[in-house]
């Protein structure tokens, strides 16, 4: 049977982005997405914290007639990114995990150059594509979920069969007319690993998340100072949070990335936290140079090596960490006066009294 134009061009498109590298391509009708009063409830209760773009933005990440008038499809695209841990080194210092996504270059970047090739492509077709990667006002996980990328998972993250829950989304609103793809059954079934493993209970309760108690949100999208009471709870982490990724079942399918940019960086597991607090401007912008962790800056950076060594460290770390407390960043200082505190009263509880006699 002869293919119409419509879906002769809807498997032109796959396959050119899958020449591009994505790992999938797949296509949704451009509705209104089906969570947009549950978004809209989500930030009525300030689950959100700090992430003030994404109320200034709400009417049109629930319209996107509003993002590109016209829009009839959305091209939705996942690119995978898993890579195995590295091997632990000899050195027993501390050393601070960072997130997967984040030990190779920034996805930004390298998802952009695809996107580009792809929008060319789609004007050629005749189409006024607006594409995204984790950048704009689109409720993408709505879309992979009706494009049968994958399905909602409990931890809100979108789970594949095949993938796991380490991919990349980005997606293309387009004012072509493509045919859509059949959504993906829920297959989390009775599981709730990945609200168990969260170290910091912010998963409420399922398909529900208080970002402002994520590692991932305190760790990157905060600013300021960490609040206290959450900062033991957020252990080596200095970079995000993998938990509840990796407590899913479905990553044992998971297989390396082909793309060679996620290819891990020695920043990942050769410098200890007592190392990494060393850093000034010029050696944090040389490390992690085309990486996601240059966008929280020096000083959000040293905030959170500081947490993790008030929660890792040990006495030897304690000169390390003075020097940090006499820092003109108040930021930093802060966060090494409480290291500092965490340290020496661990280890003073765990000295036991002298004797007598």
């Amino acid at each position: 049977m002869t293919p119409s134009p419509k879906q002769a061009l809807t498997e032109h498109l796959r396959q050119h982005a899958l020449s591009l590298g994505f790992t999938l391509c797949r296509f949704a009708d451009c509705a209104p997405p089906p969570h947009a009063s549950f978004f809209r409830e989500w930030l009525d209760k300030g689950f959100h914290g700090e992430m003030q773009w994404l109320e200034r933005n709400k009417e049109r990440r629930t319209d996107p007639q509003l993002v590109l008038p016209g829009a009839r499809s959305v091209v939705v695209l996942a690119l995978n990114y898993w890579q195995p841990a590295p091997v632990p080194t000899a050195d027993s210092a501390p050393k601070g995990r960072i997130a997967r996504y984040a030990w190779g270059d920034d996805y930004h970047e390298v998802i952009e150059k695809k996107l580009v090739a792809l929008d060319a492509e789609m004007r050629a077709a005749g189409g006024v594509q607006k594409f995204y990667s984790d950048t704009g006002p689109v409720l993408e996980r709505d879309y992979a979920a009706l494009s049968g990328t994958g399905w909602h998972g409990k931890s809100t993250m979108l789970v594949h069969p095949k993938l796991g829950t380490f991919f990349f989304l980005a997606e293309a609103l387009t004012t072509l007319e493509l045919d859509p793809d059949p959504a993906m059954a829920d297959h989390c079934g009775k599981c709730t690993r990945c609200i168990t493993a969260c170290p910091t209970q912010a998963i409420r309760a399922p398909h529900q998340l208080d970002a402002r108690r994520c590692v991932s949100y305190l760790t990157i999208e905060l600013k300021g100072a960490i609040p206290e009471d959450l900062r033991p709870l957020i252990g080596d982490r200095i970079y995000g949070c993998d938990d509840c990724l990796d407590a899913c079942p479905w990553n044992r399918f998971a297989h390396a990335a082909s793309e060679t940019a996620f290819a891990i960086r020695p920043f990942v597991h050769e410098f200890s936290l007592r190392a990494l607090l060393e850093l000034d401007e010029d050696t944090f912008r040389s490390l992690f140079r085309k990486s996601p962790i240059k966008r929280i800056k020096l000083r959000g950076f040293l905030r959170n090596v500081c947490v993790a060594l008030g929660n890792t460290g040990s006495p030897e770390d304690l000169p390390a960490l003075r020097k940090a407390a006499e820092s003109p960043e108040p930021l930093v200082a802060e966060h090494a006066r409480w290291a500092i505190e965490q340290i020496s009263s661990r280890f003073q509880e765990s000295t036991p009294p002298p004797t007598h006699g």
